[in-house]
């Protein structure tokens, strides 16, 4: 959100424990339906193949909401 007020396109990625958390923090900061890109939780205990699954959706996802806001 900090990024996108000094005009640089972002977008937050986070595990789903974080999401009411982080609606909540942009709901404060003034953007109560910011979007995110939301992953399973936990990613400790994931393994690499996992991970790289995630992190492919989570771009893909993330691309897609940078597309969308700008």
């Amino acid at each position: 959100m900090t990024a996108e007020r000094a005009g640089v396109p972002a977008v937050a990625v986070m595990t789903e424990a974080f999401v009411s958390a982080a609606q909540m923090m942009a709901a404060v900061q003034g953007v109560p339906d910011y979007p995110f890109v939301v992953i399973a939780h936990p990613i400790s205990s994931a393994t690499d193949a996992q991970l790289a699954e995630q992190a492919e959706r989570a771009v893909i996802r993330g691309v897609e909401i940078l597309r969308d806001r700008v």
